[in-house]
């Protein structure tokens, strides 16, 4: 105590220079803001060490997910097969090829290289465009091209839908060149431009999803500023004076600069969607200074000189607050075990922004308020009359009633309830998903443009989503081998697909290599159709076939299927949606598929998997994988700091039941909303926690400052819960209030469910520290409450002076 009250005094003596210091750094860093980077990173949201993200790295022009999906369909009930269509086609065709960052080489549809027919000639067979460098002009050409797909292998359910009424152009960007705000107006322009009476067009694909995100940035960002004028109306109305309002307001917004400039200087983008989180410690800093205040104010009430009363508080709160902002900061940076780079980043520039909540949150507050001018409310803001009425009065008399719900006859009954409640919550806990619980995208809305597309596309072709069974030549070097050409290939690859499509779940199309061969094969033996099938046995025909097929086709027209030296090779297999059912059931079938062929071939090696599908999958295996582990990293934290802060095991223990049951009760919420974990909530997860220990940590220090003073457990309770439990009730409202709104006024989902999502994480996590906290104390009355000289114990400087 001697110490807090020696850097108390300091603290305040210097207040002007220990101010300017911390002008000086917010000058520093707010000069790195003009730099600040928002950007979505494709690849940082996937595991470094998961198998499939390796497969994906290995073969990014199999199953890319980067791939954006053009369905033009006809609206009057006409077929595809008529000038107008074909031509909105070919154009559409052609313009995305000049859009920035394609991959010209995997651009699909009937008007591309990859259409293709075969016709046999006298030299043998020869491979042609389905529609060639023309559109069609005349009936005449149409019927010419309605030919030529008759002819053509896998362009129907890929190319053209199955009822003839719609056509489906793909194109794949390369990520190290792609800006998603370029490709998503470039698509949506060129789409416009071809939209008419009889025609409408669905765009759909990860670059896009991304792009609608972009979208959405200025929405976001007037709901956010929307939320911090809440919070500024709700201290104005709570507080009523000028130190009330403007050290929150100061402090948070100097922790946002130093927050966001280092991140700035260290070149960090950061992830569009985890923009919420800047948000939440924007929160958790009006927290600290919220408590910090309301204690100064009870001071300055006593003591009757703010100076003094600064000085005090500062004595008083150190310890708890920081603490509170370590365990915050913590468990922020322990976020980085997740082997996901944007995780990992996100950690960085979380966990300093908590941090610097010391010298910005602890330090900076009693400067403010030793110069800022005395309120004139602060008897009414700390209840000092008893018999007072208004806004106080009301919290008092309630905090008095949740207090009894903590001791006596009343926290036997809340025992009992809390029992039944923790039963219901472990049950439904159970029911918590992993992954995407919709068709599409669940960052949107279900009638947004995004998902009514996926929507569309997916009725009409085989599905957007893709899993990759990939064959990889053990020899790649070795060109002359052309290991996808060989028959053990081919043969791999029929036998991966007969198995895949035989299951009680099957998906809705595969393809590969072999798919191209059986009609040269059938040309190549005079036209009879029962020489289709490849015959292993009769290899000097097949081998002729193959070359031929090859031979006569542009090399980079089965890019989807092979690569550009024929030595590796895939099988894909589509899916109408990415639900987590889904793909569970279709990895379950590809790992017996790949089991029933085994892994290692003389020439080549069979890995699963990439696509949608698996990438998807790798996200959700890591989530699952890490969250039990960050949060028992978490709760070790929290056991071994406050343990060593109380100087009692108990303590500690003590500090993790509330934090415990929030976040089991929040997990039950989720599981009732149907909302699923994923990379998205993880972070909000951590911070959660990170709520229920400063609500914990300030309350159990002030339980104990109020037993030495009154050494009866019901008494100190409810003392602490007129004071510190009124600054944790006002804080987690105010960010309710600032918060609710995003659910009504974004046309983003994920932001509209985050928003309720936090609500009932800040909801939860006040109850529970208003409730279950001061009960478990009384329930076990632990020895270190009543002990001497404990955290924050002991006459201050200011109220010896």
């Amino acid at each position: 105590m001697l110490l807090r009250e020696n850097l108390a005094r300091r603290l305040v003596r210097h207040r002007w220079w220990v101010m300017a210091v911390l002008a000086g750094v917010t000058a520093y860093f707010s000069m790195a803001l003009p730099r600040l980077e928002v950007k979505a990173i494709y690849s940082d949201l996937l595991p470094s060490d998961h198998e499939y993200v390796r497969v994906f790295k290995d073969h990014p022009n199999f199953g890319n997910p980067l791939t954006v999906a053009v369905m033009l369909k006809r609206t009057d009930g006409g077929t595809i097969y008529n000038v107008e269509t074909l031509g909105k086609i070919f154009r559409l065709t052609r313009e995305i090829d000049l859009a920035p960052g394609v991959d010209h080489d995997l651009i699909m549809s009937i008007a591309s290289e990859k259409a293709r027919y075969l016709q046999a000639t006298p030299g043998g067979v020869d491979s042609e465009p389905v529609m060639g460098n023309y559109p069609p002009a005349n009936d005449q050409e149409v019927a010419e091209i309605r030919s030529h797909v008759d002819k053509s292998y896998n362009t129907s359910g890929f190319m053209i839908s199955p009822d003839e009424t719609a056509l489906l152009l793909t194109a794949t960007f390369i990520e190290q060149r792609l800006d998603y705000r370029d490709a998503f107006n470039f698509v949506r322009d060129m789409a416009a431009r071809e939209r008419d009476a009889n025609h409408d067009i669905y765009v759909a694909g990860q670059p896009i999803l991304t792009g609608w995100i972009y979208q959405y940035e200025a929405q976001v960002l007037y709901i956010f500023a929307a939320t911090i004028a809440a919070l500024i109306i709700a201290l104005v109305l709570y507080m009523r004076n000028i130190p009330g309002v403007v050290t929150p307001l100061v402090c948070s917004l100097v922790a946002a600069i130093w927050g966001f400039g280092f991140v700035s200087y260290i070149h960090d983008p950061i992830e569009p969607l985890l923009m919420v989180v800047p948000m939440l410690l924007v929160a958790r800093s009006f927290s600290h200074c919220v408590q910090f205040t309301e204690r100064y104010y009870e001071l300055l009430h006593r003591l009757g000189d703010k100076r003094r009363a600064a000085e005090a508080a500062f004595t008083y709160m150190v310890a708890p607050g920081t603490l509170g902002i370590i365990t915050d900061a913590t468990g922020l940076f322990l976020i980085a075990i997740t082997p996901i780079p944007m995780m990992e980043r996100l950690a960085l520039f979380c966990g300093f922004w908590a941090l610097i909540m010391i010298p910005t949150n602890v330090l900076l507050p009693p400067l403010l308020l030793s110069v800022l001018p005395e309120p004139k409310n602060v008897s009414a803001i700390i209840n000092a009359d008893h018999n007072a009425v208004g806004m106080y009065a009301m919290i008092r008399r309630f905090l008095a009633f949740v207090a009894s719900l903590s001791f006596g006859a009343r926290g036997k009954a809340t025992t009992v309830v809390l029992l039944v409640v923790i039963a219901g919550s472990l049950y439904q806990s159970l029911n918590i998903k992993v992954g995407n619980p919709v068709e599409g995208s669940g960052l949107l809305w279900e009638d947004s443009d995004f998902n009514v597309a996926v929507g569309a596309i997916n009725r009409h072709f085989v599905g957007t989503n893709s899993l990759e069974i990939i064959l990889e030549a053990k020899d790649p070097e070795n060109i002359d081998e052309r290991t996808a050409r060989h028959f053990d290939t081919l043969k791999t690859q029929i036998e991966l697909q007969r198995f895949l499509e035989s299951q009680p779940s099957p998906p809705t199309a595969t393809l590969a290599l072999h798919d191209y061969v059986p009609e040269a094969n059938r040309l190549f033996s005079g036209g009879n159709p029962k020489w289709a099938p490849m015959d292993f046995n009769f290899g000097g025909s097949q081998r002729a076939t193959i070359a031929l097929t090859m031979g006569n086709t542009n090399v980079k027209a089965l890019m989807h299927v092979t690569n550009f030296t024929h030595q590796h090779t895939t099988v894909k297999a589509f899916y109408k949606d990415n639900k987590q059912e889904t793909v569970d059931i279709a990895l379950d079938n590809a790992r017996r598929a790949v089991a029933s062929v085994g892994t290692d071939h003389e020439r080549f090696t069979v890995r699963l998997g990439t696509g949608t599908i698996a990438l998807q999958q790798s996200v959700n295996d890591t989530v699952q994988f890490y969250q039990h582990r960050l949060l028992l990293l978490l709760n070790l934290v929290i056991l071994v700091t406050c343990s060593i802060a109380y100087r009692s095991i108990a303590a500690g223990l003590l500090l993790l039941v509330p934090v415990n049951l929030s976040n089991l009760l929040v997990v039950a919420v989720m599981a009732s909303m149907g909302v699923g974990l994923d990379v998205n909530t993880l972070p909000i997860s951590a911070i959660g926690i990170g709520v229920g220990i400063d609500y914990g940590i300030y309350l159990l220090s002030r339980i104990c400052e109020e037993h030495q003073v009154h050494k009866d457990y019901p008494a100190a309770i409810e003392a602490a819960l007129s004071t510190t439990g009124q600054a944790i009730f006002f804080t987690a409202t105010i960010v309710l209030i600032g918060i609710l709104p995003w659910y009504f006024l974004s046309d983003l989902k994920f932001l509209a469910a985050t928003g309720l999502l936090l609500v009932i994480v800040m909801l939860i996590n006040m109850v529970v520290a208003l409730i279950v906290l001061p009960l478990t104390v009384w329930l076990f009355k632990p020895k270190f409450i009543a002990r001497e000289q404990l955290l924050t114990r002991g006459k201050t400087a200011g109220e010896n002076a």
